[in-house]
This record gives C-alpha cells, sequence and structure tokens, in this order.
C-alpha cells in the first residue's frame, strides 16, 4: 500500500475517484451519517458505481463497494481493474472496505487495484490492492 495525492494520479485514476465521489452523493446514510461511494472500473473499460444505502435494520444495509460490484455482476461483467472508494468527511482519513466488502471483491479477482479516498481531492489517496487488503480471502477451492 502506499500513500499519494490525487494530482500525482493518472487521469484514469483522477476520473475513477470523481465517479466514487458523485456516488458518494446519492449516499442514503441516515443512521450512521457516513456517505461513501464507490467506483468500479471493469477490465473493458466501464465504470459502475454504487453507494451505501442504510436500513433502520442494520442488518439489511449494503456498503457502497457492494453495489458496485453487484450491477457490474447483473450486467453480465466478471473481470476488474480498479475499484475507487470515497468515505467520510472533508477532513478525514480514506477508510477501508469492511470486511464483507473484501471478501465479495476478492472473489471477483484479487489482483485489481483499489484506490481509497475522502471526498475532498486535496487528501491523501491510499492505493493498494484487493490481494494486499485480503491476503488469504476464503475460497471454495479446496472442495470442488
Amino acid at each position: 500500500m502506499h500513500r499519494t495525492s490525487y494530482t500525482h494520479l493518472a487521469a484514469a485514476d483522477q476520473a475513477l475517484l470523481r465517479a466514487a465521489r458523485g456516488a458518494q452523493e446519492t449516499a442514503y446514510a441516515r443512521y450512521s451519517g457516513f456517505p461513501v461511494g464507490a467506483a468500479l472500473l471493469s477490465a473493458d473499460g466501464r465504470i459502475f458505481t454504487g453507494c451505501n444505502i442504510e436500513n433502520a435494520s442494520y442488518g439489511l444495509t449494503i456498503c457502497a463497494e457492494r453495489v458496485a460490484l453487484f450491477t457490474a455482476i447483473a450486467t453480465g461483467v466478471r473481470v476488474f481493474a480498479a475499484i475507487a472508494v470515497v468515505a467520510g468527511g472533508a477532513d478525514t482519513e480514506p477508510s477501508m472496505p469492511c470486511g464483507a466488502c473484501r471478501q465479495v471483491l476478492a472473489e471477483f479477482g484479487p489482483p485489481f487495484r483499489v484506490l481509497l479516498a475522502g471526498p475532498g481531492a486535496a487528501g491523501p489517496v491510499l492505493v493498494t490492492s484487493v490481494a494486499e487488503l485480503l491476503p488469504h480471502p476464503f475460497t471454495l477451492d479446496a472442495i470442488e
């Protein structure tokens, strides 16, 4: 994992973060007050966005990363290049994806890149990978 700034990212990564920031604006974070946006880049160049959607029955809440991924999967996409996740307030450090999101992302290709940032372009960006976030995901390979 390395830390960089928005201005040092490639144009494609900046665009992915902008898409995640746009998705964050549509978050339904009524209970936590912690809006999250995600933008998932498919290997063929399409971007799928998602936001966290909370529910009064907390267990029914879904994270932005899974919304973006499930939207892509529902359209038939299975190979991804990167995901950008934007969370928190203007002055916060980038937040890490939860364990459930790490596991679901690992299902569809641990090698892809992960960009983590706050909502403001001036803040730091953490660049990592799904494999680094979850080095030993649960799989069914051993029983197949």
